[in-house]
């Protein structure tokens, strides 16, 4: 008699609440790793794995996250996404500068840019990337703050006040022009080759995006190579051939501008607030692209 277990109604409250609170726990643990297990299977470490589709609510590009490495979903973020801020600010302040270098509307004197440089392309520029910071996207905040900062460097030099390439600057002095009558294209140019590899840096980081987002770092980085390279010719004398290479300068510039006006309005636009979505077209070896072409197989394969 006294060996039988004791019934339920015998256990006391306590015993009761324990045991419920360990089924709780249980459940919960259990929900934390089903939904582990299906982050790891959906590519949750991938940032292409979160784009989303045309079939879907909200189609925020590659471009518009801004991340080719490690990030947080989108439904987990507490912040809006500043990578279109950063990318407008940089589209307009390249589209005024490319548009100088390709003398639209007769225009050849550079100055006209250094007040989007300094505010736009770069203080809102240099501002984004400090939110993509907040955001967790180190490579958006590499980059905006980068470029950023290039803005605002590239106006102290175009600023009448600073005099750094003035006609009675440093590299206009007597022992300069004895030196080398044209210094001043020579270092211009050097400034324009390390932004030419900076940009390399992060153009092999968009390998395994998409094809916009990609472009967009491609044309950037060929304008900076053509940019210097023109500066190098004219500090060489050969005036024919600066100018053509920086009218091919202003031509990916401007192909760059757009392009990052393409992805921004990838990464702004939405059902909410647009008729249609652009594409961002990704990599064929990319993660999105792997899973849309197993799911075109598959569906091949039930047919």
């Amino acid at each position: 008699m006294y060996d039988e277990k004791p019934s339920v109604d015998n256990i006391s409250a306590e015993q009761a609440h324990a045991q419920a609170q360990a089924q709780l726990q249980a459940q919960a643990q259990a929900a934390v790793a089903a939904a582990h297990q299906e982050a790891m299977l959906n590519g949750w470490h991938n940032p292409m794995a979160r784009i989303h589709t045309g079939t879907e609510p909200r189609l925020p590009a590659f471009g518009g996250e801004f991340q080719p490495g490690l990030y947080r979903p989108v439904k987990e973020r507490k912040f809006a996404n500043p990578a279109p801020l950063g990318l407008c600010a940089f589209a307009l302040t390249t589209f005024i500068l490319s548009c100088v270098n390709l003398k639209a509307r007769n225009l050849t004197v550079p100055n006209v840019v250094v007040g989007s440089a300094l505010a736009y392309g770069g203080l809102i520029q240099l501002l984004a990337g400090m939110w993509e910071m907040a955001v967790g996207n180190t490579f958006g905040a590499t980059a905006l703050s980068s470029y950023g900062g290039f803005w605002i460097s590239y106006a102290i030099l175009l600023t009448p006040a600073w005099n750094i390439l003035g006609a009675d600057g440093p590299y206009a002095t007597p022992e300069a022009k004895a030196i080398d009558p044209e210094m001043a294209a020579s270092a211009v140019g050097v400034f324009l080759t390390g932004w030419f590899i900076f940009t390399t840096i992060l153009l092999l980081c968009t390998l395994r995006s998409t094809i916009m987002f990609f472009m967009l770092f491609f044309t950037l980085d060929i304008a900076f190579l053509m940019l210097a390279c023109g500066e190098y010719a004219n500090d060489n004398g050969n005036a024919l051939a600066a100018g053509r290479l920086t009218k091919a300068g202003g031509v990916f510039g401007m192909l760059a501008a757009f392009f990052a006006w393409y992805n921004a309005f990838a990464g702004i636009a939405d059902s909410s607030n647009s008729f249609f979505l652009l594409p961002v077209f990704h990599f064929p070896w990319s993660e999105k692209g792997r899973e849309t072409r197993m799911a075109a197989k598959s569906d091949r394969d039930q047919a």
